[in-house]
């Protein structure tokens, strides 16, 4: 009888599909926060588009988005030495009604 090698308990399998493997691009992310979660929306804003639509949205407990800032973080200063530094060339400014009724007091 052949043994198997001990198994991590700390590994997990991922699955990827293919339509997931393409991917999508955005060019905008929005953050939101309630008392329990993080919500980043995911947007792809193209010029003279007038309806630019949230193309994925991540929900996150306050746990794991701080553990994902911390990647992030981490991945661009790994880019960045091996890259150069990313220049931020653009101030975008974001209308906060998103094209919906504008919040009152």
């Amino acid at each position: 009888m052949e043994k198997l090698p001990p198994q991590n308990p700390n590994q997990i399998n991922i699955e990827l599909t293919e339509e997931v493997a393409d991917g999508t691009y955005a060019n905008l992310a929005i953050i939101t926060h309630g008392h329990s979660e993080f919500v980043l929306d995911f947007i792809n804003v193209m010029p003279g588009n007038p309806k630019n639509k949230v193309k994925a949205r991540i929900i996150f407990s306050p746990t794991h988005a701080k553990r994902f800032m911390k990647a992030m973080i981490e991945n661009v200063e790994r880019y960045e030495t091996a890259h150069g530094e990313i220049q931020d060339i653009e101030q975008v400014e974001i209308p906060m009604n998103f094209g919906g009724p504008n919040a009152q007091a």
